[in-house]
């Protein structure tokens, strides 16, 4: 018998992305390819695989001790090996980021284009960011910047723990 969207040696994978498709992914008839780690940004726990045909780029933010709101890294090494960031050309579909603060633990899902749009990823005439910060709906920002990301961040977000959001993910895996 073959268990569907079974993940082999799923131990090694981060407790959150094995977490989210235990009480997300796994509800849904999605197929998701085996997660493979990438070789940069391990510190993100930076994963790649499909979930439906889509181009999954998964990592998981960090809160930071002195700002609001949580780090996380979206950046390739070029053929020179210098840090660049991801472009809009490179086979990504959707970018997901973890995030928890305690017993909260939720996903922003991004599109592409999304991330384009608000020049973190690369086009031809515009360089992308190697980094952002994400605020998810638990954190309260101050300032009006943080204001004004979080507002557009959260369009993006669901909540997993303490109970997920299967009307959100769905539309937005479906973007």
């Amino acid at each position: 018998m073959i268990v569907k969207n079974h993940w082999s040696n799923h131990k090694s994978f981060p407790k959150d992305l094995i977490l989210a498709k235990e009480l997300v992914y796994d509800c849904f008839d999605f197929d998701c390819t085996q997660p493979q780690q990438e070789s940069e940004s391990i510190d993100y726990s930076a994963y790649r695989f499909l979930m439906n045909e889509k181009h999954i780029c998964y990592r998981e933010a960090k809160i930071t001790p002195t700002k609001t709101g949580q780090f996380v890294t979206l950046w390739k090494r070029s053929r020179l090996g210098i840090i660049e960031p991801f472009d809009f050309d490179d086979a990504i579909d959707f970018v997901i980021v973890s995030v928890r603060k305690d017993a909260l633990l939720g996903q922003f899902i991004f599109p592409k284009n999304v991330l384009l749009e608000k020049a973190i990823f690369s086009s031809k005439t515009q360089e992308g960011k190697r980094a952002i910060r994400v605020y998810p709906p638990w954190d309260e920002t101050e300032s009006k910047q943080a204001k004004k990301t979080q507002q557009w961040q959260l369009e993006y977000f669901y909540p997993i723990v303490p109970e997920p959001d299967f009307d959100v993910f769905k539309k937005l895996i479906a973007y």
